[in-house]
């Protein structure tokens, strides 16, 4: 398991609706929400610490949300919702986990090593960048890794491949390919012949029309 997040709150216990939440945005916190237990929490997180800390925070980064005059929370990060031209987040959903109880999400893949097809001339294509696991979650790692070094041109390395820890399932395919190394396809010349050929059936054209 990669080391714990942190991220401090406090509960929201008035003013909800669309223009509390915009009120709360303007003063530089977030409105957000808490499932996974009885009942949602809503709770109110600091912006400028969101931001410092979120690039850190993955689908399978598990996070202390500490709520002031409240227990802290484990919880992930399921959703947020972003307005991309202002760069604002303006809403946070968190899902929370239980001690001793098995979560399922996605954890990145991590390929290591210096591929053998890369220096004999191939380019290594990574098809999926992340797999879906079951764990408990003291037991959830924050990355996959897998080791590509002996990969060759035309060969694939599969997700039975990855170096799983302990206590981790997959829950796709072992045969399903992360990544692969081929040569790359020489286009260019096709496509040199195929614009003579127009400009020469241009020719042709102008020809005949005017004899």
């Amino acid at each position: 398991m990669g080391e714990k997040k942190f991220l401090g709150a406090r509960l929201r216990t008035a003013d909800f609706g669309s223009a509390g939440s915009r009120r709360l945005l303007r003063n530089g916190e977030i409105p957000g929400v808490v499932y996974g237990k009885d009942q949602p929490i809503h709770v109110i997180v600091n912006a400028r610490e969101f931001a410092a800390k979120r690039s850190g925070f993955g689908e399978s980064t598990l996070i202390s949300l500490n709520v002031a005059d409240e227990k802290s929370h484990d919880v992930f990060v399921k959703s947020y919702q972003e307005d991309l031209l202002k760069g604002v987040v303006q809403h946070i959903d968190f899902f929370e986990v239980t001690a001793g109880q098995a979560v399922r999400t996605n954890v990145r893949i991590e390929l290591v090593g210096n591929p053998v097809g890369t220096r004999n001339g191939g380019v290594l294509e990574q098809l999926i960048h992340e797999v879906e696991v079951e764990c408990l979650p003291s037991d959830l790692p924050e990355t996959i890794s897998g080791d590509i070094s002996a990969l060759d041109v035309n060969e694939s390395f599969r997700v039975n491949q990855l170096n799983v820890p302990q206590g981790v399932k997959i829950l796709v395919d072992g045969d399903e390919t992360v990544a692969s190394i081929k040569y790359v396809k020489e286009e260019a010349p096709a496509a040199a012949e195929d614009t003579a050929a127009d400009a020469a059936a241009t020719d042709a054209a102008a020809t005949t029309e005017t004899k």
